[in-house]
């Protein structure tokens, strides 16, 4: 079972050892940050009963909307000092509250969890084939309806996990859960789903424009893929200068995702709104 965590995994790990409190060593250091982090992944309760979470089925609905422009995305994280993920999650995470308020449900101080793949391989050896990657839980505060709270509530997760061991440990836990037993693994996606109520993935496509036999390619769309119970799958894409948001649903639970994604552009414009009011520094 221990094979598959390999060296690769090993080193992600001891290059956190040199960070921490000044007075312990590198080991005892590591060694508190790998158990709270395993902790984070294994023991976390499981994710918060709203209408999106339950048995899932077979049937499936699909959603997209209009694409956003890049430039302005960028442009409010840098307004608001933070990134363009961030502000993304938080239009996510608005777009949420949203539906489920419309449906009766009471969001008052509460999060979803979505799982959210952390790329874990370096920018030098990114040409090579096969995956490696860490599955984190990344809590969505739909109970927030203030733009600029949710978007640094986000922020504050987001900045955590990068700081954190998860990535690497889930990683491990991937690749430990292929050499058990179906019924081990089934037992490991079970637990796994219970903790989250999405899937989402960010994707950067090309920058610009596709041909395909002669003709542009003006938009692309893909389906985050979901696995257990998890009823959610959120795709984010970047290509040509454009964000494209796309919903992957269970029809059981979710039989109208359209409504979660024409939220999602109006969250977006109060962020931009806010933005365009803050004072600008100009240069002589």
């Amino acid at each position: 079972m221990v094979k598959p965590i390999n060296a690769w995994t090993v080193r992600e790990i001891q290059e956190h050892a040199g960070s921490g409190t000044p007075d312990a060593s590198p080991a005892e250091r590591l060694g508190k940050q790998v158990l709270k982090d395993a902790a984070a992944l294994t023991e976390a309760p499981d994710d918060a009963k709203t209408r999106l979470k339950g048995k899932a089925g077979r049937a499936k609905r699909v959603a997209w909307g209009a694409p956003l422009p890049l430039d302005a995305v960028k442009a409010v994280g840098k307004a608001m000092n933070v990134s363009v993920n961030d502000v993304l999650l938080s239009c996510v995470a608005g777009a949420l509250g949203l539906y489920l308020r419309e449906h009766g449900d009471d969001t008052q101080g509460q999060e979803i969890r979505a799982l959210v793949p952390v790329n874990l391989r370096p920018l030098e050896t990114a040409w090579q084939l096969g995956n490696r990657f860490g599955m984190v839980p990344l809590p969505l505060p739909v109970g927030i309806t203030n733009p600029v709270k949710r978007l640094y509530a986000v922020h504050a997760q987001t900045q955590a996990l990068k700081n954190s061991l998860q990535p690497a440990l889930a990683m491990g836990l991937m690749a430990t859960s292929g050499s058990v037993e179906k019924a081990a693994q089934r037992a490991m996606l079970k637990t796994l789903s219970r903790k989250a109520t999405a899937l989402m993935t960010n994707v950067p496509g090309p920058a610009q424009a596709l041909q395909l036999c002669g003709s542009a390619v003006e938009r692309v769309m893909f389906w985050a893929p979901q696995a257990g119970d998890m009823s959610l799958g959120i795709s984010i894409l970047t290509y040509a200068g454009q964000v494209q948001f796309g919903l992957i649903a269970d029809a059981g639970l979710c039989p109208d995702p359209e409504r979660i994604v024409a939220h999602f552009g109006p969250e977006f414009q109060q962020l931009l709104t806010l933005a365009l009011m803050l004072p600008w520094e100009v240069k002589d």
